[in-house]
């Protein structure tokens, strides 16, 4: 792995100033409440799983229409405990907070203006949804992740990327040219058409030689999967993943060319990044749909995408033995001492996570059936304290005394 990393916190912090400007066209104003709209209460039942409806068999239930709340106690929770993680959130500068078990929220949260029907930019969080619309091109025949880049993207034929798979894309190790002023500044910050901004750029390393947490490289998923589907993938994704789990809050953007962005970009709510951490929960299965296969599931998250770094899977952080990075790299700064090791060792190697600038977070933790999902805006209110995703894991974690 390169020194990719070696960036201050201040140079971090003016990347999220100019990124801020070029998010996209849509805008949200934060909300003046806090409060979150009263969800449907209930004692038990299966969530929003319809009546009726043959659902596989280890596939749990999810919500429906609206989100049903069911008491802590009742699914294993600590009450207390999930207060007191609450309590950190709040002093870590979130904007929401929530916990869901079995289709159902156990926690729920706002602070700072934020609320439940408020979405906002999450970052790099994006990169996972890029992923599972490639998965679901994929299961769609529209293409293969083991297809060469070029048949998307001519401009690499005859040039030192035409090796390139879709798979090098989704896994980082396309060896794209990377340097942190090109990628955040240049790319993420100037280019008014960031696709053929990143498409562009030159060749630095073989594919599979070197891991790079490289945006330009992922913004090139934009033409394969346009390319691939004949749609947008802001549309594509409304229609083959949004829509079905009912994340109505929620869209895609693009660049002020009318690229989608693949690489962040998505406004979303905690409501709605929690439907999509079910989802994954659940093996991409929604209410007896199955919106991305099983299969993809496990190829995405179940191990390395590659060789360099084991605790990356395709465009999401696997809680694997590996470089890591994981709340740093999402800023692009971080530890370059080549030390391996899980990101948060006190939990399961199964949690994985979709992470982006700010401390956004969906910790998903299959073998506890639990998905967690904090946001927060991207400059940390004044006097807030740290919440990375281990905080929150580890939070979730403790307060389930009886799984």
């Amino acid at each position: 792995m390169r020194g990719a990393w070696r960036i201050s916190i201040a140079a971090a912090a003016g990347l999220a100033l100019l990124l801020g400007a070029c998010s996209s066209d849509t805008t949200t104003d934060t909300a003046s409440g806090g409060a979150a709209p009263d969800p449907v209460a209930t004692d038990g039942g299966s969530g929003g799983t319809t009546p009726g409806t043959a659902v596989p068999e280890g596939v749990g239930p999810v919500p429906g229409a609206e989100w049903e709340t069911a008491d802590p106690a009742s699914l294993g929770f600590d009450p207390a405990k999930l207060d007191a993680l609450s309590a950190q959130a709040g002093a870590g500068g979130s904007t929401c907070l929530v916990v869901a078990k079995d289709g159902k929220l156990v926690e729920e949260d706002y602070y700072n203006g934020g609320a439940a029907d408020t979405p906002q930019e999450v970052w790099s969080a994006t990169k996972s949804y890029s992923s599972t619309l490639v998965g679901i091109a994929q299961d769609e025949g529209l293409l293969s992740i083991d297809d060469l880049a070029t048949e998307y993207i001519p401009e690499w034929e005859g040039t030192p990327s035409e090796d390139i798979t879709v798979r090098n894309l989704i896994a980082n190790d396309s060896g794209r040219y990377w340097d942190y002023e090109t990628d955040y500044f240049r790319m993420a910050g100037g280019a008014a058409d960031k696709t053929q901004f990143a498409i562009d750029l030159g060749q630095a390393a073989p594919p599979g030689t070197t891991w790079e947490y490289n945006n330009s490289a992922i913004q090139a998923l934009d033409r394969v999967l346009t390319k691939a589907t004949g749609t947008g993938p802001a549309e594509y994704a409304s229609a083959k993943l949004m829509d079905p789990i009912g994340m109505t809050s929620s869209s895609m953007t693009t660049d002020p060319t009318g690229n989608t962005l693949t690489f962040m970009g998505l406004q979303s709510t905690c409501r709605d990044m929690a439907r999509f951490g079910v989802l994954m929960l659940n093996k991409g299965n929604w209410d007896g749909e199955q919106v991305v296969s099983e299969a993809w599931v496990d190829d995405a998250t179940g191990q390395a995408s590659q060789e360099l770094n084991g605790s990356y899977g395709y465009l999401w952080w696997l809680n694997r033995e590996g470089a890591g990075g994981g709340d740093q790299a999402t800023t692009g700064q971080g530890d370059d001492d080549g030390e391996q090791g899980q990101m948060v060792p006190e939990v399961a190697d199964t949690v994985y996570w979709a992470l982006g600038l700010g401390g956004q977070i969906i910790a998903i933790h299959p073998d506890s059936g639990i998905v967690a999902v904090r946001l927060a805006p991207t400059r940390v209110p004044e006097g807030a304290g740290p919440f990375p995703a281990a905080a929150l894991s580890l939070g979730i974690e403790d307060a389930l005394i009886d799984p």
